[in-house]
């Protein structure tokens, strides 16, 4: 459940969220989800 983003999102849901703020903090996770694949492939 966990990986599938369900806290997460219960987690998000619980107040409202403005879309220039919902747009910021997924572009915030994109980078941080590419650097992170970064790491593991330089690592690999």
């Amino acid at each position: 459940m966990q990986r599938e983003g369900i806290f997460k999102e219960m987690k998000m849901r619980t107040y409202f969220e403005k879309p220039s703020q919902k747009k910021l903090r997924e572009k915030a996770e994109n980078i941080r989800r590419s650097r992170k694949m970064a790491r593991r492939k330089l690592y690999s």
